[in-house]
């Protein structure tokens, strides 16, 4: 034999070797899951709904898997800049999570002109854990109190009428633009870094309407700081049972909900994500649980992470054509 031949099958050999003797390994890694801490990645700022959900997932995570579960804000570039992390930096072994909103993961895509990553290739559905309506909601000062009211007075091209949203490409923004579409008007968008900044120059009044979901907004609807004018959804919402829909309202065939999940960075073991998807759906089981969650504005999901993937690819082709229709584009 050849000595290159007999090299040649001496590296294979040792290959082969190797990788018997990391499979075990890999096997007891996956057993022990979660054996150290987890981060959980929300691509916004705090205070925001995207945050506070990641917030009370973590204190159930905790309590089911026994370990600490860290939650870490990574905003920036409308939800790509802690998207991407998870994404391409993180590894792929359950350790690192993601607060999968549908802007990075659906919208961004046709959004932005270049991407850090591809939400249907470097990332892995584990659960979709909120499907929210919105509310049509209006500063008082702009004495204004029906959806009606609010298409006449942006029909006169008042200068300073605007709508805040938690970014660019984000649901409050993409339901703004489909309601600027719809009605013909032009409300101009503020894009803000994240929904709790806009929703406090809302209560300012430096901006004077906002999509908002519904968990947040409702302390100031109650107290009348703010004014709500519609729900987004196709049925009213029980938290505001006198508020009509969208279409009720005279804007036909509007409904706009938005949504959340969990991910990991592709590549990621299935036993791993089926570990994480089976104690999420487990936590949203549980009736206590149900309360915490529906006040946030969004009823309990779950399912499995075949549904959540399935999702992902709809919206991408659905919500792109929003943000085609609208014209906007982002570097």
């Amino acid at each position: 034999m050849k000595r290159t031949a007999f090299l040649k099958i001496g590296a294979q050999l040792s290959a082969s070797i190797a990788l018997a003797l990391l499979m075990p390994l890999a096997s007891h890694a996956q057993d022990n899951y979660p054996s150290k801490n987890i981060r959980f990645v929300v691509p916004y700022p705090p205070g925001g709904p995207t945050d506070l959900m990641a917030r009370l997932l973590s204190m159930e995570l905790q309590t089911r898997l026994g370990v600490t579960v860290i939650v870490d804000n990574k905003g920036g570039a409308g939800g790509n800049l802690g998207s991407a992390e998870v994404a391409k930096q993180s590894p792929a072994d359950g350790y690192t999570l993601l607060l999968a909103a549908s802007g990075p993961m659906a919208v961004n895509s046709t959004l932005f002109r270049s991407m850090p990553f591809n939400s249907l290739t470097d990332l892995a559905p584990v659960i979709q854990i909120s499907a929210f309506p919105m509310v049509l909601e209006v500063n008082p000062k702009l004495s204004v109190k029906t959806v009606k009211e609010l298409v006449a007075l942006a029909k006169t091209n008042k200068p300073d009428l605007s709508f805040a949203s938690a970014g660019n490409g984000t649901p409050q923004h993409l339901a703004g633009q489909m309601f600027n579409t719809q009605m013909d008007i032009k409300i101009a968008h503020i894009p803000y870094r994240g929904a709790g900044p806009a929703l406090n120059d809302l209560l300012g009044g430096q901006v004077n309407v906002m999509f908002d979901v519904l968990g947040s907004s409702l302390p100031y609807i109650q107290t009348g700081k703010l004014i709500p004018l519609a729900v987004t959804s196709a049925k009213r919402s029980p938290l505001l049972p006198n508020v009509p829909t969208m279409a009720e309202a005279g804007v036909a065939g509007y409904e706009f909900t938005g949504w959340h999940g969990v991910a990991v960075r592709a590549g990621t073991p299935a036993p791993i994500i089926d570990k994480l998807n089976s104690t999420l759906n487990a936590i949203f089981k549980e009736p206590e649980f149900h309360k915490k969650w529906e006040a946030l504005g969004t009823p309990v999901v779950g399912g499995t992470a075949a549904q959540f993937g399935e999702l992902i690819k709809t919206e991408t082709v659905r919500l792109g054509k929003v943000v085609r229709d609208s014209g906007v584009t982002l570097d």
